[in-house]
């Protein structure tokens, strides 16, 4: 299946009337035919939000002059804070894992399957113990032993390797080592974690445990962008499923990682997609 030749628009600045209207003429009278646009429009803060996506065939600016024409057309007048995409690049995605391999197969399916349109050019983790199912898959596997007298050096090799392999996000598919606040501004809404919680709720240690111990009726997973205040990014997907008191600690722990395999699979997805917008740390999804 090929890739479609298309782009995307992503915006947000301060609400106007006219927005929708400006930037579909721009679009129209280049000969852009728009086969997506989602909008939001947030009242308390007076915020526009905006996806548009269109066919570039037969669009009249070469795709290589699309980003100054929208900047000296209009997103430099209406002070907006902008992304351009195109989907006829495969992004390039690091996944980052420990012991746990439940997400790690997910994702190597999905993507081996041609579900998803992305590369994956690494499988780092700090144990050998998934460098057989990487080589399976035929992706480069690459160890860092990790202990506290050695994180900074490990880090800056880590970030080394990303840069030389051109890497655009990555995923924490229960990678079990907390990154540093220099690691994550390298990589700002690029970087996305699974949290065995419905965040923000049993969060840290054990938390099958303690919810099993609480009597909860529901337990939940949570995906988010990882920022410097740990597991209290921008949320892009979350869900939840009902247990009994006839459910044991493994019950919830089974349940658990089916639903940490969707809901980060879902996040993937959405990033994919280009169909988040990230603002003052909560996400607008696009339909």
């Amino acid at each position: 299946m090929g890739l479609k030749n298309h782009a995307i628009l992503l915006i947000h600045c301060t609400d106007r009337k006219g927005l929708i209207s400006t930037i579909t003429h721009f679009l129209f009278e280049h000969n852009g035919n728009i086969i997506d646009l989602d909008e939001h429009v947030e009242k308390s803060e007076g915020i526009f939000f905006m996806r548009v996506q269109w066919e570039l065939d037969g669009f009249d600016i070469p795709k290589e002059q699309i980003r100054d024409s929208f900047a000296k057309q209009i997103a430099n007048e209406y002070e907006m804070q902008w992304q351009l995409h195109f989907t006829d690049k495969k992004p390039r995605m690091a996944v980052f894992v420990s012991k746990a391999s439940h997400c790690l197969y997910d994702i190597l399916s999905r993507h081996y399957s041609g579900e998803w349109q992305v590369e994956i050019p690494a499988i780092i983790s700090n144990h050998r113990m998934h460098e057989e199912v990487a080589k399976r898959y035929d992706i480069p596997f690459y160890y860092f032993e990790i202990n506290k007298e050695n994180k900074s050096e490990i880090e800056a090799a880590q970030m080394t390797l990303l840069t030389e392999l051109d890497i655009d996000f990555l995923i924490l598919a229960r990678y079990m080592q907390i990154l540093s606040d220099e690691f994550i501004q390298s990589f700002p809404n690029k970087i996305i974690n699974i949290h065995h919680s419905f965040l923000p709720a049993f969060a840290g240690a054990k938390p099958y445990h303690r919810a099993y111990e609480r009597g909860v009726k529901i337990i939940g997973a949570t995906s988010h962008y990882v920022t410097a205040d740990l597991d209290a990014g921008p949320i892009l997907e979350q869900d939840v499923t009902k247990i009994t008191h006839k459910d044991t600690v493994e019950d919830l722990i089974r349940k658990g990682k089916d639903l940490e395999k969707i809901v980060l699979s879902r996040a993937i997805w959405i990033h994919l997609q280009r169909k988040a917008l990230v603002h003052n740390n909560k996400t607008v999804i696009f339909d």
